[in-house]
This record gives C-alpha cells, sequence and structure tokens, in this order.
C-alpha cells in the first residue's frame, strides 16, 4: 500500500512538472514581456447587480516588449488580461474575463464597429442553448454587453462589458472578451476602428 502511495506521489509530481514546464514555455515565447508599472484610474460606471472584483484585475501600466505597433490590442486569454499597446515601451493593461470551456478561440480581426451601450441579438445557436433569451435585448445596465462593445471583423465576438465585476478572470463567456464596464469605456475611448486584435 505504501509502495502504490509512493509511485502516485511520483507520478502526480510528474504531471504538475510537465504542466508547470509547458505554461513556462508558453509564456517565455510570447510576443511580448510584461512587468507591472502604476495603476490607472478608471471612470466610474453604475454597476447593476455589482459584485465582488479581484483587484489584481484593476487597470496597470505595464512595461512590455513587443514587435506590434502602438494601438494594438492584445488579449491573453491563459492569464486573462488585455494589453494596449503604447509608445515607449509600455502598455494599459485590464482584466477580462474569457471563452468557456469549448467557446474558446484564438486568432486575429480587426475592429469593424464600435457602439455606445449596444442592443444584444442572441445568435440563433445560443437561443437553441437557451430558449428563455429574447430575440433581442435593448441597450441599457441590464444588456449583457454592458457600457460599450467593440466589434471583431465579420464574427459574433465583441470587446464589450459587464455588470458583473466578479466575471472578470474567469472562462465565463460564449467567446466574446468582456471587462467591467467603466474599463469598456476607457478602452472604447483609447481604440479606433480598424485597431489590431490579436487573441492567443
Amino acid at each position: 500500500m505504501h509502495q502504490m502511495f509512493g509511485i502516485f506521489v511520483i507520478l502526480a509530481g510528474m504531471i504538475l512538472s510537465t504542466q508547470a514546464s509547458a505554461s513556462d514555455r508558453r509564456h517565455a515565447n510570447e510576443p511580448f514581456q510584461v512587468a507591472a508599472v502604476d495603476p490607472i484610474v478608471t471612470r466610474s460606471i453604475v454597476e447593476n447587480g455589482s459584485s465582488a472584483f479581484d483587484p489584481r484585475y484593476e487597470p496597470q501600466i505595464v512595461n512590455v516588449t513587443t514587435p506590434y505597433d502602438p494601438g494594438t490590442v492584445i488579449v491573453d486569454t491563459d492569464r486573462k488580461f488585455l494589453y494596449l499597446v503604447q509608445e515607449n515601451g509600455t502598455a494599459i493593461r485590464y482584466g477580462v474575463g474569457v471563452g468557456r470551456a469549448g467557446f474558446e478561440w484564438t486568432g486575429t480581426e480587426r475592429v469593424t464597429r464600435k457602439a455606445e451601450w449596444p442592443g444584444w441579438t442572441p445568435p440563433a445557436e445560443m437561443r437553441r442553448r437557451e430558449p428563455n433569451l429574447p430575440a433581442f435585448m435593448p441597450g441599457g445596465p441590464e444588456n449583457p454587453l454592458g457600457a460599450r462593445a467593440l466589434y471583431l471583423g465579420s464574427t459574433l465576438y465583441r470587446l464589450h462589458g459587464t455588470a458583473n465585476p466578479a466575471t472578470i478572470g474567469r472562462n465565463i463567456s460564449s467567446g466574446c472578451i468582456r471587462l467591467r464596464n467603466q474599463d469598456i469605456v476607457d478602452l472604447y475611448e483609447r481604440v479606433p476602428v480598424g485597431a489590431t486584435v490579436i487573441v492567443f
């Protein structure tokens, strides 16, 4: 029995070591390296049903080493951060919620449209999964797209707000990238139509 337990511990250690080294390799090969510098303050938006927000996802100015041009938006779905590349080797980093299991995606798109307090038309496949969803929901505090939305290419994906800050830092959405309402407002004002968005 003790021998079997010992073998189990060794195997578990090997698995954890392999996972850790794979994660280290992944982030060692990232297209940019990041170091935190200073917090920034984003304008507060009234939150409906607001709940706990993990402070590690507060917006920060961070040092970056990256080949991407200023104005590029980079989303790290593993670490749950969105970076807006700035001049002088810095980026603004925001916490995000990302796609849940089975709804993850990666790729490069451009912002093709922007909307304030956008209306929401749930896709047909989503309504099949959740029959209680309305055919259309007008924009406003109750709308799941939140205060702002940036639409990505011809996809159904968006960068958008949420009135539920507790979802930031989680795999929670159907593929969209969500930020707190005050953070998406800040991002919306900084990112023009045509900006490149890289999701990995």
